[in-house]
């Protein structure tokens, strides 16, 4: 099946193998490059309790030697293309990819899929990554405005796969035994729940020859589907004797497929997406409390997370609560066509400069296809950010806001106002 994006320009092709395995590919005639990957429905949530990290050690053994190519090869190889490869491990997602000059697509093919399905995950080379995974979760935790993001996640879906970090404990990685890996991609890993994407200067039917070849031994066993996640909300604080007290403040938020989500992401742009917002504004322009402070969104297959984060100093967090929270008031009426007609310009660009990245257009048609089933015309994303209203935004921040709230601290937080003060001051209408 062929799909046009009469936007960018260009023409999108789908093909469904006989294997299971979908392949989804752009070109884009004005680049030299060709970016390609394999993206795995598979992720943190799809982790028991005790495998925890499990996704993302299997992430960083890909690389670390197949039947054919050792650690090294894999490595050099590709740079003596002077292509790039690299991997991530998300809540929903695995994914790997490459980018190389159109001449060397045949090459990026061959080697994600020698990882994907030769990959020998070999014992010497597994005790090595354990200890620079080791290192990267002490790296973490010595980081509090990233650390920050694990607990806040914890404490909004606790004792679920949603809320345990992706990196996985210390505890668990250390005694994670090799076989857990090795039985985890046997059962998570399939033609059925992954999407081979690729985009830039290429031919549509050589990249499925290419990816028949490649890919002929995925395994086709059916996935289970992961448990839904509940979203509890809560509150969270570590101590930790630092200058500034790192927070994430945050509420239930839509899944990708909400009638809100759109209107979400607007309102996530205004209320603290840019040095225009209102946050931005009015905590650090006005009253210099914060260097940092932002708002974000987290959609999810079956939900979704908002948030904000600010860093801020122990005494100045007494005076930044309150008036954190009266703008999450604010904005659930009062919205005017200015600053909704900023976010969206700022939505709006952000998407058609991702357009012009093949690493980006590569990530977007597989993502889509995998939560959607097809491809979303850019023109058709357009329309849906342009037919937001004011109405829309306000509803979006009541249902949000009035949801429970999910805080994290990391730092010094005696000034930090109690979560039943914080309650109150969101308002009596807050759900409980």
């Amino acid at each position: 099946m062929s799909q046009t994006d009469p936007e960018h320009g260009g023409a999108i092709r789908v093909s469904r193998l006989p294997s299971g395995l979908t392949v989804v590919t752009e070109r884009m005639d004005r680049v030299e490059t060709v970016s390609f990957g394999a993206y795995v429905a598979t992720g943190t949530r799809n982790e028991e309790a005790e495998e925890n990290g499990v996704s993302h050690f299997l992430e960083h053994m890909a690389f670390k030697g197949t039947e054919r190519r050792s650690a090294a090869a894999i490595a050099e190889e590709m740079e003596a293309v002077g292509g790039q490869i690299n991997a991530y491990t998300a809540r929903e997602q695995t994914a790997y990819y490459a980018k190389v000059l159109a001449d060397d697509t045949a090459l990026a093919v061959d080697i994600i899929g020698d990882i994907l399905t030769h990959s020998t995950f070999a014992e010497d080379e597994f005790e090595r990554e354990r200890g620079v995974i080791l290192q990267e979760i002490g790296q973490a935790n010595d980081t509090p405005d990233d650390i920050i993001f694990d607990h806040f996640q914890e404490i909004a879906y606790p004792d679920q796969p949603m809320g345990r970090p992706v990196l996985g404990t210390e505890e668990r990685i250390a005694a994670l035994p090799r076989q857990v890996l090795v039985d985890y991609m046997r059962r998570q890993y399939s033609t059925t729940n992954t999407v081979i994407a690729a985009a830039g200067k290429l031919e549509h039917a050589a990249i499925v020859d290419l990816v028949e070849r490649h890919f002929a031994d995925l395994p086709q066993q059916p996935v289970a589907r992961c448990l839904p996640g509940f979203y509890t909300g809560g509150d969270l604080r570590e101590e930790r004797d630092l200058d500034q007290v790192h927070v994430v403040l945050g509420f239930q938020g839509p899944a990708y497929d909400d009638a809100d989500y759109y209107p979400m992401l607007l309102l996530s742009t205004l209320l603290g997406g840019g040095m225009s917002s209102r946050l931005f504004q009015e905590i650090r322009e006005k009253r210099g409390l914060v260097y940092s402070i932002y708002s974000f969104t987290a959609p999810y297959m079956d939900g979704g997370l908002f948030g904000i984060y600010a860093g801020t100093g122990e005494e100045q967090a007494a005076t930044l609560f309150p008036v954190m929270l009266d703008e999450l008031v604010k904005v659930q009426s009062g919205v005017t066509e200015a600053e909704v007609a900023r976010a969206r310009a700022q939505v709006k660009a952000s998407l058609l400069m991702s357009l012009e990245s093949t690493g980006s257009r590569c990530e977007q048609i597989a993502r889509q296809w995998q939560i959607f089933g097809r491809i979303i015309p850019t023109e058709e994303t357009v329309a849906k950010l342009a037919a937001v209203t004011i109405a829309d935004i306000e509803h979006a921040a009541r249902r949000a806001f009035r949801s429970l709230p999910t805080l994290a601290t990391v730092g010094p937080a005696q000034r930090v106002p109690s979560f039943e003060a914080m309650l109150e001051r969101l308002g009596e209408r807050v759900a409980a």
